[in-house]
C-alpha cells in the first residue's frame, strides 16, 4: 500500500514539473484583452518580454478577437492560438514598426526557438491597413513611394523573420496582410506546417516567401495568394536558398503557383519540391528563374499536378541585375507532373485578378529559355503529360519556325522574367532555347484543338534526347511537330 502512495505521489510530482516547465502564460494574465476593440500591442509585447526573460515559454490566447500592432518576438518564446483566437491587425499604420525595413505585424530578428501555433487566426486587415497608409503618405504625414497608386514600403507583412533559427509555424489561419505575407530571410532550422493562407484583399500578397533560408520545410499547407503562392527568393550574393523542402502542399495564385525568383543573387542549391497541386494559377504552375546573377543548381521536382493555369513550366536565365557575374541553371529534375492549360483566364473572378495586358494572342508553351552565355544546363523530364488549349491562330498573331523568325525572337535578358514575356512563341507544348543536355522521357503533349505551330521547338540546344515522345493535336492536318534550329542530339 506504501508502494502505491509512494508512486502515486512520485507520479503527481512528475506532473507537476512537466506542466510547470512548460510554462505556458494565458494571455489574461498579463491584461491582454479579447473583445477586439481593445489596443493590446503593449500589453502582448509585455507578455513576450516577460517570457522571453523567465527562460521562454508559451503565451496562450483562447477564443476572442485580439487588437494590435507590431509584436516582436523573442528568443525561446511561442505564441498558441487556440481555435476561436483571432489576433487582429490594427488598421493604423502607426501601430506597426514602420521605421525598420520590414514592417510587419509579427516580427523577429536574430533570435531562436520561436514559433507560432495552434488552431487560430492571424487577421492582418491589409486592404484597411494599406488604404490608411496611402492616405497618410498623400496628406504628406508619410513619405513613402507610390506605385501604381500602391505604398511601396512600409505596408505590413504578416509575418517577418529575419535570420532566426529554430522556427516553427504549426496549424495556424493567416488571412490578408497588406504585402507578402509571410518572409522568412536567411532563417534556418524552419518547420512550417498545416497551415492555411488567404490573402487576396490586396496586392503583391505572396503567400509565403522563402529568402536565402537553410534547412527549410514547408508542409501539408494550403497556400491561397493575390500572387506568387510559394516564393523562393535570394536578395544577398553571398547567401542562397540551401536545403530546402516543399511539400504536400496545395496552391492557388494571381501570379505563379511555385516560383523560383524574381530576385535571384544568390541562387538555390538541393530543393526538393515533392507532391503538391497548383490551380487556378493565372501565370506558370512552376517557375525557376535566375535573372541576377545567381546560380539554381540540384533542384528535383516530382508529383506536381497543375489544374486550369496559365502557363505550365518555365525555365529562364537573365542578366539583369548581375553586376557582371555569369549565372547559371542546372542539375533539374521534374517527373511525374501533370499539368491542364486553359485557354481562358484562370483566376477570373478573384478579387484581385493578375494583369492580362502584356499576355501573347496565342496561349504560350512551357519554355526552358537561357542566354547565349549562360547556358540552361542538365534538364530532365521524365513521365509527364500537360493538355494544351492549342487553338493558335496565325490571324491573331505570327510566330514562325523558319531561322529568321527565330532569330527575330527578342533575348529580353534585361527583362523581368515571365513566360509571357516573350510574347508570341512558335511552338504551342514546348520552346526550348540556349541550353544543354535536355532530356525527356515519356513526355506527352496534347493540343485539344489544331494549332499552327508545332509542339516542340529547339533552337541553339547542344545535347537533346527524346525518348517515347508523344505528341497530340486535334488537327487533320498532319506536319512536322519538332522542329530543329541549330540544334544536335
Amino acid at each position: 500500500m506504501k508502494n502505491i502512495r509512494y508512486i502515486l505521489t512520485i507520479l503527481i510530482l512528475l506532473s507537476s514539473i512537466t506542466a510547470f516547465s512548460e510554462n505556458i502564460y494565458n494571455a489574461s494574465f498579463f491584461g491582454i484583452k479579447s473583445n477586439g476593440s481593445t489596443m493590446n500591442t503593449n500589453s502582448i509585447q509585455k507578455a513576450v518580454n516577460y517570457i522571453h526573460e523567465k527562460g521562454g515559454g508559451t503565451l496562450r490566447f483562447y477564443v476572442g478577437r485580439y487588437l494590435t500592432g507590431t509584436i516582436e518576438l523573442k528568443s525561446n518564446v511561442t505564441i498558441l492560438l487556440e481555435e476561436g483566437a483571432v489576433i487582429v491587425g490594427s488598421t493604423n499604420i502607426y501601430d506597426y514598426n514602420i521605421d525598420v525595413a520590414n514592417t510587419a505585424l509579427f516580427y523577429a530578428k536574430g533570435v531562436s526557438n520561436i514559433g507560432i501555433k495552434g488552431k487560430g487566426v492571424i487577421d492582418g486587415r491589409g486592404r484597411e491597413v494599406a488604404y490608411d497608409l496611402l492616405d497618410q503618405i498623400h496628406k504628406g504625414l508619410i513619405v513613402d513611394d507610390i506605385k501604381y497608386d500602391r505604398p511601396t514600403n512600409r505596408r505590413p507583412k504578416a509575418i517577418y523573420f529575419r535570420e532566426c533559427k529554430q522556427v516553427n509555424i504549426d496549424g495556424i489561419h493567416i488571412y490578408n496582410a497588406a504585402e507578402w505575407v509571410q518572409v522568412y530571410d536567411q532563417c534556418e532550422q524552419v518547420i512550417i506546417n498545416n497551415i492555411t493562407v488567404k490573402s487576396t484583399e490586396f496586392w503583391n500578397n505572396d503567400g509565403i516567401d522563402i529568402v536565402d533560408c537553410k534547412d527549410f520545410k514547408l508542409l501539408n499547407s494550403y497556400i491561397d495568394a493575390a500572387d506568387d503562392a510559394i516564393c523562393l527568393k535570394s536578395h544577398d550574393r553571398t547567401k542562397r536558398c540551401e536545403n530546402i523542402e516543399i511539400r504536400n502542399c496545395v496552391a492557388r495564385s494571381s501570379a505563379n503557383g511555385i516560383k523560383f525568383g524574381t530576385v535571384s543573387a544568390g541562387g538555390y542549391k538541393n530543393v526538393k519540391i515533392i507532391n503538391n497541386k497548383v490551380y487556378n494559377t493565372l501565370r506558370s504552375a512552376l517557375t525557376i528563374a535566375c535573372p541576377d546573377g545567381g546560380i539554381a543548381e540540384d533542384i528535383f521536382v516530382d508529383s506536381l499536378y497543375a489544374y486550369h493555369t496559365g502557363n505550365p513550366i518555365y525555365l529562364r536565365m537573365g542578366s539583369r541585375w548581375n553586376n557582371q557575374r555569369i549565372g547559371g541553371m542546372k542539375n533539374v529534375v521534374i517527373q511525374n507532373l501533370y499539368a491542364e492549360i486553359t485557354a481562358d483566364k484562370p483566376d477570373k473572378g478573384y478579387v484581385y485578378e493578375g494583369p492580362i495586358e502584356d499576355n501573347p494572342r496565342n496561349t504560350s508553351p512551357s519554355s526552358i529559355v537561357g542566354l547565349k552565355n549562360m547556358l540552361i544546363e542538365n534538364v530532365k523530364l521524365k513521365n509527364v503529360t500537360i493538355i494544351y488549349p492549342g487553338g493558335g491562330n496565325p490571324n491573331f498573331a505570327y510566330r514562325g519556325t523558319s531561322k529568321d523568325d527565330l532569330a527575330a525572337i527578342p533575348e529580353m535578358e534585361n527583362a523581368y522574367p515571365e513566360f509571357s514575356q516573350f510574347k508570341e512563341l512558335p511552338a504551342w507544348g514546348f520552346f526550348i532555347k540556349h541550353a544543354k543536355n535536355i532530356s525527356f522521357e515519356n513526355v506527352k503533349l496534347i493540343a485539344q484543338d489544331a494549332d499552327y505551330r508545332p509542339a516542340v521547338v529547339l533552337d541553339n540546344v547542344n545535347g537533346y534526347h527524346f525518348i517515347k515522345m508523344n505528341i497530340k493535336e486535334s488537327s487533320k492536318q498532319k506536319k512536322k511537330q519538332i522542329i530543329l534550329n541549330n540544334s544536335h542530339p
